[in-house]
């Protein structure tokens, strides 16, 4: 089945099948010149066949690089022209034929159907290369100027056979035009084949002249060459590297990346070729450059461009230093959703991955934000890619750092909130000395309610109270003395009173203030029960604001899913059970039912906070032990 499966896939894929006919036609030409008659060779010629053979094995193991492009380069089709042009085509088809007997062991990373379609290639150039030359008056196994034009043209058939059968191959592979292929191609290969033509006539007078001395002579000349030519590519990498790269990270710099991106926006609009382009952006490294100091914070960019590398390298992508603490990956092929998965993966890989001082951070980990835009028909240019990209950055800064935002998924938060957002997040930072559980917890209330607001459509003021509200609900517990929110053990009734009362002490939090007496239904009521049983008031179904009981939902979820001194850490999975289970009692089922969709949508995306998994995985030891 496996077998009719993948001849199926051949005869359906053009490119496959190309290489197929390809493969067996030239295999039938080789096998055309020896047996019907068999090989009929005397014992000087295989010596000479021999030598030849090692030659090309020789040139092969030297191929070198030529920039700009860095194309791979060997000289052994010097020594198959030369073949022809002294000893004829069957010499040079034997020569072939054992080379690439010994090619294939020397090169045994490369995939057995290459070696096999690069023999039928240099078949049919060698053999047409032969016929070509026979037929402009050439003659085998003598040099005379006269000789010259028949020489020229045969080295332009062996050329045109090698451009049209790649080149064909790149427009079945690509989708693209033939003839701009085949002009790139004919650009970029052009000089490397006249240099060929001089070095095949070399070849041809030293051996006609001084035999298989001659022979010796060119390979000592073409090794040398080829150690130059490689000394030349890697001066030149150096150099391009220098560049190219960001010194500091090892990563592509500014310059290039928008180079590349002008590569992809181009054959985006000519073929279609879908991308997504990511930017992203260290949390808290001000503040972590500030306490340590630039050598440090250097240091810490280091670490995260070596990491960014590593991943990204493997699949092809694009990364580079965008500026400052901002990085930026272009990811070919991808969708928004599967560049978010890759990126949202390269995060947790950065959250896991330890560094001196980081636990200082407020996530207590290295972290980023980043934003992700796939390229579309809308975007006109570069400077709109990034820019979109950015504002979708600034959106996960805005949820609470560490986490991946898709542009176009989340509504932008409108700017007069930009300013009422950084101010309560002054008040709750107070936390971050007393209870960081509880300023964690914040901020990822925060982030849900950012999601959920852009998920239910609300209005202005509503998202406006309703994000506000969850970044400030709990400010109240500052009131809470220390050994009780980080007690481990379970609460006594006396402490759990207590705080209940930071509902209370947060609502006159806010009275007091002025400033936010709109939040207080918020503050106040987010634990009240959909079925009356809740707390200050004991308030039932409507009676609760509708913003206060999905606050609810969210806060419940967020409580159940992190870490608690009293309660067992639950998985999203377990967290969306309860919810259900509960839909009519303690939460409205109304509003369970999109936020239980909204939650099953960021597992199916893997969009579950590192922290939360190293709970779970914590605990399981723990439970385990």
């Amino acid at each position: 089945m496996k077998q009719l499966k993948a001849i199926a896939v051949i005869l359906k894929t053009p490119s496959y099948l190309y290489v197929v006919l390809l493969s067996l036609m030239g295999s039938l030409l080789l096998l055309s010149y020896f047996l019907p008659v068999g090989i009929a060779i005397s014992n000087d010629r295989w010596i000479t066949i021999y030598a030849m053979t090692a030659g090309v094995v020789l040139l092969d193991y030297f191929m070198f690089q030529l920039p700009p492009e860095g194309h791979r380069q060997s000289m052994d089709s010097t020594i198959f022209l030369a073949t022809v042009f002294v000893y004829g085509v069957e010499p040079a088809l034997l020569t072939l034929a054992i080379s690439t007997f010994f090619i294939v062991f020397n090169h045994k990373d490369t995939k057995w159907w290459k070696h096999f379609l690069n023999l039928a290639m240099y078949t049919f150039m060698i053999v047409g290369a032969n016929y070509i030359y026979l037929r402009f008056g050439g003659e085998t196994g003598t040099f005379e100027t006269s000789f010259l034009p028949a020489f020229i043209v045969s080295l332009a058939a062996y050329f045109c056979i090698n451009v049209l059968l790649i080149g064909t191959y790149y427009f079945l592979v690509y989708k693209g035009r033939l003839v701009e292929i085949l002009r790139m191609f004919i650009k970029e290969v052009l000089f490397a084949y006249l240099s060929i033509l001089l070095l095949s006539m070399i070849l041809v007078i030293l051996l006609i002249y001084t035999s298989l001395f001659g022979l010796f002579l060119f390979l000592i000349i073409a090794t040398l060459l080829s150690h130059v030519f490689k000394q030349l590519f890697l001066m030149y990498h150096e150099i391009n590297d220098k560049a190219n790269k960001d010194q500091r990270t090892g990563l592509y710099n500014h310059s290039y990346l928008e180079e590349k991106l002008d590569d992809f926006i181009k054959t985006y609009r000519e073929d279609g070729n879908v991308f997504s382009f990511a930017m992203l952006d260290l949390d808290d490294f001000k503040k972590y450059n500030d306490l340590y100091g630039h050598p440090q914070g250097d240091k810490l960019l280091s670490f995260v461009g070596s990491i960014i590398k590593a991943e990204c390298e493997p699949f092809g992508f694009v990364c580079a230093r965008y500026g400052g603490e901002e990085f930026a990956v272009i990811m070919p092929a991808y969708g928004k959703n599967e560049a978010r998965k890759f990126i949202n993966q390269l995060r947790k890989t950065v959250n896991n991955s330890p560094f001196e001082g980081v636990e200082i951070l407020p996530h207590g980990c290295v972290s980023f934000s980043a934003g992700v835009m796939e390229m579309n028909a809308d975007t006109y240019e570069k400077s709109q890619l990034v820019g979109l990209s950015d504002r979708a950055m600034y959106i996960s800064k805005s949820k609470g750092k560490n986490t991946v935002t898709i542009y176009g998924e989340q509504t932008y938060l409108p700017q007069k909130f930009e300013h009422e957002i950084n101010e309560l997040e002054q008040q709750i930072r107070v936390f971050l000395s007393k209870d960081v559980y509880t300023f964690k917890h914040s901020k990822r209330v925060f982030s849900y309610a950012v999601d959920m607001a852009e998920k239910l459509g609300l209005n202005e003021e509503e998202r406006r109270t309703l994000i506000l509200g969850a970044l400030i609900h709990d400010i109240g517990k500052l009131e809470i003395p220390r050994e009780v929110l980080t007690k481990r053990a379970k609460l006594s009734k006396e402490e759990w009173e207590l705080v209940k009362q930071h509902v209370t002490f947060g609502k006159e939090f806010l009275l007091a203030s002025g400033t936010y007496s709109d939040l207080v239904p918020l503050v106040e009521l987010h634990h009240e029960r959909y079925d009356g049983t809740g707390y200050p008031h004991g308030l039932k179904g409507t009676e609760i604001p509708k913003l206060a009981r999905l606050l609810c939902i969210i806060d419940s979820f967020d409580a159940m899913t992190t870490e608690r001194p009293y309660q067992r850490t639950r998985t999203f999975e377990e967290a969306v059970e309860e919810i259900q289970a509960c839909s009519g009692s303690q939460f409205d089922p109304e509003l369970a039912v999109p936020f239980i969709a909204y939650v099953n949508h960021r597992i199916e995306q893997d969009d579950i906070p590192e922290e939360i998994i190293q709970q779970l995985r914590e605990q399981q030891e723990r439970e385990g032990a």
